[in-house]
């Protein structure tokens, strides 16, 4: 295979990248992050990229998980280091906040609220030669999955031909989100010191990022991993209104079940569940919110899963209750990696205060939630007859292991919950 050496022979004055984690050895101040500041201009713009490299005021660069592709990109060749993006015509599709939870620098550390409209907030910063570039992405698309089609068959679902269509597709808007950490904001979710968190996350990441330890005068982190993708049903407009019903499924990536449509959990049937509930909170005049996170096998990555998997079937006895968390435990050394208390960050940035219908009935997702200062009106499980017979398994474990409620309020209750929400 041959690749483009169009870009090999970029001179060393263009292709050299000064090390933040050694100050002094290049030119330029870094701008200042004021994070919860009131507005863009006053947060400040976030610098991951290496354009400017004494103006960085981010640890790592820009993408995520792929800036490692990106990394590859420049070796093969293929990409010119010096590379800037054009901008033109990628303003969000759909206007979102700002709303009061992006001035509250406890409310959200996990990403950049101001990330979808740096071309707008900072078009004199960048006119002038900074590289400032989006963390978030909003356009409009419609989805159409088999589910939908059987719930409009089934008469649960009926087009509109406004959120929902008679061939079966939905009206969404989309949007990508790549994490940002506001390391003090994040030390304090734990509750642990900041200086505590950046030399682990500097030990365990085998020292790939230094300036965590070398540069304290540094606060945002932009980490290599997955980040997460929301699906809006309905009119993004009403969100923050609070005569706005919500509907919301967080899920956590599941990709053997969302893709491939494995039976062995019920991951897929219940993101099909939520995206119907979603239609319907939507078709009500109200807002349905998908929020799906990168976070393969409980952030354990699919290799341990398979493990466990394997683990699981082969223990005397077979596939069992009782052992479901505990071989996981053998493998991995805890039965769950995905640290639910970041996750509420994205409802924030949607300015969603409550949620009439969560699409869940795990406690490890509504505690969060609520803790943060969400309100939640009614849980919803999923159908028992979307549960695949393979995934009994599955659902006696998380049952016997405390993971998800099983009770559902009653009518009454659940009219009286609401009734104090519209009366406060």
């Amino acid at each position: 295979m041959t690749t483009s050496n169009k870009f090999r022979n970029v001179p060393p004055s263009r292709r050299a990248i000064v090390l933040t984690s050694h100050p002094g050895t290049a030119a330029g101040a870094s701008l200042p992050i004021d994070w919860g500041a009131t507005t863009a201009q006053s947060r400040g713009p976030v610098v991951g990229s290496l354009l400017n490299p004494g103006a960085r005021n981010a640890i790592g660069t820009h993408s995520g998980a792929y800036s490692i592709y990106r990394a590859l990109a420049v070796a093969a060749g293929q990409l010119d280091p010096a590379h800037r993006p054009d901008l033109t015509d990628t303003a969000p599709a759909m206007p979102i906040g700002p709303f009061p939870q992006w001035r509250d620098p406890g409310q959200i550390v996990s990403l950049d609220p101001w990330g979808h409209i740096p071309g707008q907030a900072f078009a004199e910063q960048i006119a002038a030669g900074w590289d400032i570039r989006p963390t978030i992405a909003v356009t409009r698309a419609h989805i159409n999955m088999p589910e939908i089609a059987a719930a409009i068959a089934a008469g649960r679902l009926t087009p509109d031909g406004t959120v929902l269509g008679p061939s079966g597709d939905a009206r969404v808007t989309k949007i990508a989100i790549e994490p940002v950490w506001h390391l003090p904001g994040v030390a304090r979710r734990f509750g642990i010191e900041e200086s505590e968190l950046r030399r682990i996350l500097f030990e365990q990441t085998g020292g790939m990022f230094p300036e965590l330890v070398t540069r304290r005068d540094l606060s945002v982190f932009l980490p290599p991993i997955g980040g997460t993708t929301v699906y809006l049903f309905g009119e993004p407009a009403k969100l923050g209104r609070p005569d706005a019903k919500i509907a919301c499924r967080v899920h956590d990536e599941c990709n053997g079940s969302d893709v491939f449509g494995s039976d062995i959990c019920t991951c897929r049937p219940y993101l099909a569940h939520g995206i119907e509930v979603c239609i319907e909170t939507a078709q009500q005049g109200g807002v349905g919110v998908i929020a799906y996170n990168r976070k393969e096998g409980r952030a354990l990555g699919e290799v341990t899963k398979f493990l466990v998997y394997n683990a699981r079937k082969r223990q005397e006895g077979g596939d069992r209750a009782e052992s479901y968390f505990l071989r996981t435990e053998c493998v991995a050394g805890v039965s769950d990696m995905r640290f639910q208390e970041l996750m509420p960050d994205v409802l924030h940035w949607l300015g969603i205060t409550r949620i009439d219908r969560l699409v869940s009935m795990s406690n490890m997702k509504h505690t969060p939630i609520t803790a943060s200062g969400i309100d939640v009106i009614e849980r919803v499980p999923i159908p028992d007859e979307l549960i695949p017979p393979d995934a009994s398994v599955e659902m006696d474990a998380k049952k016997a292991a405390g993971y998800f409620t099983t009770e559902v309020p009653d009518a009454e209750t659940l009219k009286q919950a609401k009734g104090r929400d519209l009366q406060s």
